[in-house]
């Protein structure tokens, strides 16, 4: 596909209109069709971006022969199903997180991969981030030193979201504080445990049988003397927004701010440093960097709320739009590819399980672990 444009198929147009842009700009895609059950939606959205080839069921888009990946960006319970027909079809899949709600459904995805040749990449924003380029950067030139010890976290007020979110376990939506501490040592997690601490609104706990209010997890990564700890809130618990991680290594540490705005902080020895992250846009092509600084929309009050409560997913998207067309055009692995995409998703689902189950240590599954 080196010398030819891609041509994507964007599914689902809430969060997922934020790509078009993206895709339309990028010199190795063609943004060719969109797909919403919505017809209203479907139209206003193809008459805004000009895009004729559309969609309002997901079924006849996979028949179309011309479509070469879609980039689901549907409701959490959608993921799996559409990725597995997706991947039977014929097509590449980048989707939005999680991976899957099930191990099962990981594995399953992670076979289908393995068996057809094709693409996968679950489009995990964090790593992404310009936070995350900015303590990448640091690490690979030797700043940071020996890492000893990672810790994230993910805290976020969901009451009044669609109806699935309703009591969901914190740890089943937890890719965003586990990619940061995977991703920065090259890591596997090899087994988790986690403790549930709280209680959330009475009404809602029967909804997924799942009572806790906060949900903390350490990870014991595969090949290492590393371990990690991540923490995660979605009701009842009183905190701003939060996608953070923390660093510490033997000459340098970073520490995420506590408060959205102010200055991160870096730790050599005791001595602290507040520091400005820098944008990381020179690291793409010149035709899709603005996109790392605002969203796709003119007006911000059109912006889709997980943009503008997640302060733009820190300059994300077009990075992860660049990786997935790169690895295409390049005939490589994106990462997080489907084993790298399974392991990390499968770490929330075991968690939650084993706080669950008191703690109790859960080994992730060999599918999902480095060979």
């Amino acid at each position: 596909m080196e010398n030819k444009k891609i041509n994507v198929a964007i599914v689902g147009l809430g969060f997922g209109a934020e790509f078009i842009p993206i895709y339309k700009k990028h010199k190795n895609a063609e943004m060719y069709a969109i797909c919403q059950r919505t017809k209203s939606k479907l139209d206003e959205v193809g008459d805004a971006f000009g895009i004729e080839k559309r969609y309002e069921n997901y079924d006849d888009l996979l028949k179309d022969p011309n479509v070469d990946m879609v980039h689901i960006n549907t409701p959490i319970p959608d993921h799996a199903r559409q990725s597995i027909a997706a991947l039977k079809a014929g097509k590449h899949v980048a989707c939005t997180v999680p991976m899957a709600t099930t191990v099962e459904e990981c594995e399953e995805i992670v076979k289908l991969v393995e068996e057809t040749g094709l693409t996968y990449m679950m489009m995990e924003t964090v790593i992404y981030s310009r936070e995350f380029l900015f303590v990448k950067e640091m690490y690979e030139k030797g700043d940071l030193g020996k890492i000893q010890f990672l810790r994230a976290s993910h805290q976020q007020e969901m009451a009044g979201w669609p109806g699935y979110w309703e009591g969901l376990p914190p740890m089943h939506y937890a890719t965003h504080c586990v990619g940061p501490v995977l991703a920065l040592p090259g890591k596997y997690a090899e087994y988790v445990s986690c403790f549930g601490s709280g209680r959330i609104d009475e009404k809602l706990i029967p909804i997924y049988n799942s009572p806790f209010a906060v949900e903390t997890c350490h990870i014991k990564l595969k090949d290492s003397d590393l371990s990690a700890e991540i923490t995660r809130s979605l009701f009842n618990t009183a905190r701003q927004y939060r996608e953070s991680f923390d660093v510490y290594g033997s000459k340098k540490s970073f520490e995420w701010t506590l408060v959205e705005h102010e200055p991160s902080v870096i730790h050599t020895g005791e001595t602290p440093e507040r520091v400005s992250i820098p944008d990381y846009a020179h690291l793409l092509p010149e035709e899709i960097a603005g996109f790392t600084t605002g969203g796709v929309y003119d007006a911000d009050d059109n912006q889709h709320l997980s943009f503008i409560q997640g302060a733009g997913h820190g300059g994300s998207h077009p990075h992860l739009v660049h990786e997935f067309l790169m690895a295409l055009t390049e005939d490589r692995s994106p990462y997080p590819n489907a084993q790298q995409s399974a392991n990390i998703t499968c770490v929330g689902i075991l968690a939650h399980e084993s706080a669950m189950n008191g703690g109790e240590l859960m080994k992730l599954p060999d599918f999902t672990v480095g060979r």
